[in-house]
């Protein structure tokens, strides 16, 4: 929810200016929301049916969210470097310094939703590679950045309803104490943090 917040929706603003406004931006935050929703509760009966370590359909759905952001963060990297080597080295750097984050939640979806380590770990390695695909796949076309602006805000509303609906939900029910809330805190201080003071 952090890197929804203080990364995607900024990001998702700054290149939509001139071209999309507020409410349209704000509204396809929102579509992304309800059309995650919606998913979410399809997959969620089979889910019901998944045991014995087999990964559930709904943690691959949100795995698989996770790691599209990742190369969204990817094809970020490629257009900068279309602006200019400096600016893409920048960027780099800046989505390095918040994309830790991506994994970490990789690897706490897939547990949460009856994986084993090694479904994690596979999820994880995805994740890892998306970026550099996304790098890679501006050598072929050029996005303008009206509509890279678009899909993050799209990309947002998958995030804070997975955040909301389960990271922050199921943190505190397993552990309702005063430290979690803390932690929680830190969290979006952390995310906070990481964008603003790299630049991002």
């Amino acid at each position: 929810m952090g890197v929804a917040f203080f990364d995607l929706l900024p990001t998702a603003f700054e290149l939509s200016a001139g071209k999309y406004g507020i409410r349209m931006i704000s509204s396809l935050v929102a579509v992304g929301f309800l059309f995650y929703m919606i998913v979410d509760r399809l997959v969620s009966r089979e889910s019901l049916k998944s045991k014995d370590g087999k990964l559930t359909l709904r943690g691959s759905v949100a795995a698989f969210s996770l790691t599209m952001h990742s190369l969204l963060d990817g094809i970020t990297i490629g257009l900068a470097f279309q602006i200019s080597t400096s600016v893409g080295a920048f960027v780099a750097l800046a989505v390095l310094v918040h994309d830790f984050a991506d994994g970490i939640n990789t690897i706490n979806v897939v547990l949460k939703e009856n994986g084993q380590r090694r479904f994690a770990v596979r999820w994880l390695l995805l994740n890892g590679i998306a970026p550099v695909a996304g790098a890679c796949s501006t050598f072929f076309y050029h996005l303008p950045q009206e509509t890279l602006g678009i899909l993050l805000a799209f990309v947002a509303g998958f995030f804070i309803y997975i955040g909301a609906s389960d990271f922050i939900p199921d943190s505190h029910k397993k552990s309702p104490g005063l430290l979690t809330s803390v932690l929680t805190v830190v969290g979006f201080a952390v995310i906070y943090c990481a964008v603003n003071f790299s630049g991002i």
